[in-house]
């Protein structure tokens, strides 16, 4: 089994159960978000209206089938989109507050991503792929490298970090793509169908990486999945059916999820 990286500088898991819940402040929220998509006969109303928070260091689950709008609502949470109506609001503050430019540093500072599609540079090496969110963030080449090196190494893939991404296997283009993730030190990970292109071996190992850091860092988690069996790993799970949240429950069902 692979070991768990270590998160630098992340804070430690909230507490939980009744004496910590109460003091746990979201990290997002929402306020009757709407995403509509075209206009006239086109309209298509991917949300309508979802009010909820995810709260600090917690694993969360979007669940639902195709078009239900559960990557919409990720993306906008993830401030790669922008809501028709609505509120996101980070730390309680509304992002349309914030100017273009400041969103999108941000974004940067703040999340790291894990696609089922790897978005990987094919022309570029594997430390190149990885640092790029500290080369976007403006930081010099010695630091990034240095943070791209540690990474690399606590994902064990630092002996492949000259080679180009187009050299790896499925299992270990994700070990990159969540290095990526890690190298700006992110309060929120978002992971869209993270193991949707892996076999089922590779698959247990990249959730055991995902979750540990979770449980071990307090990074907050959010995947977003039609896999029930992944799902049932977070702490809490929101069912999305035609642009709505149409259920929650919670409590971990299996596996190597958070807390029940």
């Amino acid at each position: 089994m692979s070991s768990v990286p270590s998160a630098p500088n992340s804070p430690p898991p909230e507490p939980s159960g009744a004496h910590g819940r109460h003091r746990v402040e979201p990290v997002l929220e929402t306020e009757n978000l709407v995403k509509v998509y075209g206009r006239g006969e086109s309209r298509f109303d991917a949300l309508k209206g979802i009010t909820f928070q995810i709260e600090q260091g917690e694993s969360l689950a979007i669940i639902g089938k195709s078009g239900s709008g559960k990557s919409t609502l990720m993306h906008l949470l993830a401030l790669l989109d922008q809501p028709t109506a609505g509120v996101v609001a980070m730390h309680g503050r509304p992002v349309s507050q914030l100017k273009i430019k400041d969103v999108s540093g941000l974004r940067n500072a703040t999340f790291g991503f894990v696609f089922q599609q790897f978005f990987l540079n094919p022309h570029q090496t594997v430390l190149e792929n990885v640092t790029l969110p500290l080369k976007i963030a403006g930081v010099g080449r010695s630091e990034r490298n240095q943070r791209g090196m540690e990474v690399l190494e606590q994902l064990e893939m630092a002996d492949k970090a000259k080679n180009k991404a187009t050299d790896l296997s499925g299992g270990q283009k994700q070990r990159v793509c969540i290095a990526r993730a890690l190298v700006n030190r992110p309060e929120v990970i978002f992971a869209d169908e993270p193991t949707g292109n892996l076999d089922t071996a590779t698959s247990e190992v990249v959730e055991d990486i995902l979750f540990g850091l979770h449980r071990d860092h307090g990074i907050t988690l959010v995947v977003v999945t039609h896999d029930d069996d992944l799902a049932a790993k977070c702490q809490r799970r929101l069912h999305m059916q035609d642009g709505l949240i149409v259920s929650e429950d919670r409590g971990v069902l299996s596996g190597t999820g958070g807390q029940s």
